[in-house]
């Protein structure tokens, strides 16, 4: 079963997990100095937030998380219905795990990202860069008229 992925970018790390782990009623799954993620049943959500370089304060980008090869491929099949560009990163280093991800934006420049994860890494990692998710984001087809 497919879990919603929420990445939030956060001033004050400590608030943040006090603020969270009350909402939730659950104590993070991971923490880290810069990153804390919360693995939930009810509601089934990967929640992560982040702080300093990792994400701007507020909604960071928006995802979703496969638990198997067969459930990837499925999402990846979506985002081709979807007719937007992917970026395909592949195998990579984010968020403390290793995974394999693609991208897309929304037609409003929202990123969602799709992945799989394989196992944890010792560092934070890096995601796509800015001009690649800027890309995605700016992609707007022509407007069709009347």
């Amino acid at each position: 079963m497919k879990r919603l992925h929420l990445h939030v970018g956060v001033a004050d790390l400590d608030a943040s997990i006090a603020f969270y782990s009350a909402l939730f009623d659950a104590e993070p799954s991971v923490t880290k100095p810069d990153y804390a993620k919360w693995m939930l049943d009810d509601p089934r959500v990967n929640f992560a937030i982040s702080t300093g370089q990792h994400a701007q304060t507020g909604i960071s980008h928006l995802g979703i998380q496969a638990e198997n090869a067969n459930e990837l491929r499925d999402v990846y099949a979506r985002l081709e219905k979807a007719g937007r560009p992917i970026l395909e990163e592949g195998e990579t280093t984010c968020c403390y795990a290793q995974s394999e991800k693609s991208w897309v934006a929304d037609p409003d420049g929202i990123a969602w990202e799709t992945f799989l994860t394989h196992g944890e890494a010792t560092h934070y990692g890096s995601g796509p860069s800015p001009e690649e998710v800027a890309a995605l984001e700016a992609y707007r087809p022509a407007p069709t008229c009347c």
